[in-house]
């Protein structure tokens, strides 16, 4: 740890606000493909972990769908400090463990989907159209995880990520591209996270 790094740890931990319990960063496939992407994936969960995150979650954009088995391949190689579970297009059970990968299934097709599936609980019997509410449409998201914070790197723009869980996320955007994002770009993150009032949508 360098000398910068040092002084914003001892900033974090001298610091009466909290840090965030559910940390989520989105990348895209070209990020991951290119030299040192799934190393710094790994190094970004040792960060999260270190400084208190519970829960991460990883969200890779893809453009190209023929990559999302290759990028499977590649993620049952990374080290994680806790479980991990991968889920991508086609997929559907839940992805309940403490280190989630969204690889290219976007907010607006899972949504739909959870939409579907309640529609036809309400069909079959099983549920009436006054007992959909916020607990119903998230029993059946497969990414179930509500980020407290999303670090976006590259460009400011959220692409199609966890539309539903992120609505009272903060987000930080920076122009570090991920093959050189470092522990001193996420505590820069953590810090500027500690510095804002969060108001829940209020």
């Amino acid at each position: 740890m360098g000398l910068y790094e040092w002084y914003l740890t001892l900033r974090l931990r001298n610091s009466d606000a909290d840090l965030p319990e559910t940390v989520a960063v989105i990348v895209t496939e070209r990020d991951l493909l290119e030299s040192d992407g799934y190393r710094t994936l790994e190094r970004f969960f040792e960060w999260a972990v270190e400084f208190g995150a519970e829960r991460i979650a990883v969200y890779v954009s893809v453009l190209d769908g023929e990559v999302v088995g290759t990028i499977r391949e590649e993620l049952a190689g990374v080290r994680a400090p806790r479980e991990l579970a991968v889920r991508g297009p086609g997929d559907e059970e839940q992805a309940d463990a403490p280190i989630v990968v969204s690889i290219g299934l976007g907010g607006k097709h899972e949504f739909a989907t959870a939409v579907q599936g309640l529609a036809e609980e309400v069909e079959a019997g099983e549920l009436t159209p006054e007992d959909i509410d916020e607990t119903a449409i998230e029993r059946e998201l497969v990414f179930p995880v509500q980020p407290d914070l999303v670090v976006k790197t590259g460009a400011e723009r959220l692409s199609d990520f966890m539309i539903w869980q992120s609505v009272y996320s903060e987000l930080y955007f920076t122009d570090v591209n991920w093959r050189d994002f470092r522990q001193r770009d996420y505590l820069r993150a953590l810090r500027d996270y500690q510095n804002r009032q969060r108001r829940f949508g209020r």
